[in-house]
């Protein structure tokens, strides 16, 4: 799931919103061992009381509802607050913005603000600012932390936020700040610089606690069906990434480049990777259950930043957007029921989607530089150089959504026959839109 925030300035130790709190189990390790029993740890400093609104089954979540009577917030003078954070739910359907002042709520198509929560003149003396907001689907339940310069929460915490009762119900907190939030029906994942933890969401009980290299831009995903619970992070060593199949309680690393990984995606059903290198020139995709090569594709040649991947719902395209300022859109090959070696050598013969400069050169692989035999997009969408811009795949046919960090939103369709430059459909700037929707 991408997401996109701003680097967060040095913050103040600020008072707990929720002041009842009890210390977790330290020796509550879930069904994992832990494997660094030797080592000191740095556990989570307290832990709030927590209970689901709902049943404690809690099988399929309220949908997002506005709040029929909500506390009226006097107008900022200033009408376009900051942008902090930007990522998209578990099915890319919404997608949920931080800003300086709270956090804002949008549906993707057809396109319009669903709610918007402005924390900053609520009397409580904090900023307001929310550097990650994450979304539990369509569902009344989110993670909040606090950023920018005057924060809302301390961001070594993460707030439960009830939206039903506008008003967070628990919290975690933590020894460091927190880089990153993943959310699935019945887990919670914290991301640190170098440590995650996972906890179970019914009661934020802590199942499972993992070592990482250092991770500053929180790189961590998990699958979203409901089954088995698969989650992918950064491992001990460059370029490398670990795969915890919880369901199995088996543990895979993938040496997946030589270089540090900038940024990784994971398929909803948690059966495929594609992974980035600092270089942005290729990417790879990978069986997370095997750790095998399916297939690897090219960006370009001239080195980039990897902003954020994306497989579409049935694993059959990937979206990449870069530092460049081009979406580009890859075909992919991971459903060909061919064994991974098989469908990684297969993947430079020629395909209807693949562009016709390539395969004409693909029967002389071997004797021309492996620069000229590479899989190229088949689509592109052309963009500002420099903005950073997070990517997803629509819920219409062939439609890609794109939200950048200046607050634009973008929704276009490519061709998969033919390819090139994508169609764009639609375009706002988000942040600027005032009127009630």
């Amino acid at each position: 799931m991408a997401t996109l925030s701003t680097s967060s300035s040095s913050w103040p130790p600020l008072p707990s919103p929720n002041p009842q709190i009890s210390s977790p189990d330290p020796n509550d390790e879930g069904d994992f061992e832990n494997e660094n029993d030797d080592m000191e740890q740095e556990t989570p400093s307290s832990l709030s009381t927590f209970s689901y609104p709902s049943s404690p089954t809690y099988t399929e979540p309220s949908p997002l509802s506005q709040n029929p009577n909500p506390t009226p917030t006097p107008r900022n003078p200033n009408p376009v607050p900051n942008l902090l954070h930007v990522s998209f739910n578990q099915d890319y359907g919404c997608f949920a913005a931080g800003t300086d002042r709270g956090f804002r709520i949008y549906n993707c198509d057809p396109f319009r603000e669903i709610f918007r929560r402005d924390l900053d003149s609520d009397n409580s003396g904090m900023g307001g600012g929310i550097g990650i907001v994450q979304m539990l689907f369509r569902c009344n339940i989110l993670a909040l932390v606090g950023g920018g310069s005057e924060p809302q929460y301390p961001p070594n915490k993460v707030m439960i936020w009830d939206d039903n009762q506008i008003r967070c119900i628990g919290e975690l907190s933590f020894r460091s700040e927190v880089k990153a939030v993943r959310l699935r029906r019945d887990r919670i994942v914290v991301v640190l610089v170098q440590k995650i933890y996972v906890y179970d969401f019914r009661d934020l009980k802590l199942l499972h606690q993992i070592e990482t290299i250092s991770n500053p831009k929180g790189l961590c995903e998990i699958s979203h069906t409901s089954g088995s619970v698969v989650l992918v992070c950064l491992g001990l060593l460059k370029g490398q990434v670990r795969v915890e199949h919880y369901g199995s309680k088996r543990t895979k690393f993938i040496m997946a480049h030589d270089s540090r990984i900038a940024c990784f995606a994971l398929s909803q059903d948690g059966r495929w990777l594609a992974t980035a290198s600092s270089k942005g020139t290729l990417i790879r995709i990978f069986n997370t259950l095997d750790g095998s090569l399916l297939q690897e594709v090219r960006r370009g040649a001239d080195r980039a930043e990897i902003y954020s991947l994306a497989f579409s719902s049935n694993a059959q395209w990937l979206a990449v957007s870069s530092d460049k300022g081009t979406i580009h859109v890859f075909s992919l090959k991971v459903d060909s029921g061919l064994p991974g070696l098989e469908r990684s050598r297969s993947s430079s013969e020629p395909n209807i989607s693949m562009p016709p400069a390539v395969a004409s050169l693909s029967f002389i692989k071997g004797v021309l530089p492996k620069y000229f035999s590479s899989e190229w997009s088949v689509a592109q969408f052309r963009l500002h150089e420099g903005t950073q811009y997070i990517v997803a795949f629509g819920h219409q046919k062939n439609t890609v959504v794109i939200l950048g960090m200046d607050g634009s939103f973008y929704r276009c369709q490519f061709d998969p026959a033919t390819g090139g430059e994508m169609t764009q459909l639609e375009y706002y700037s988000f942040l600027k839109s005032e009127e009630a929707f």
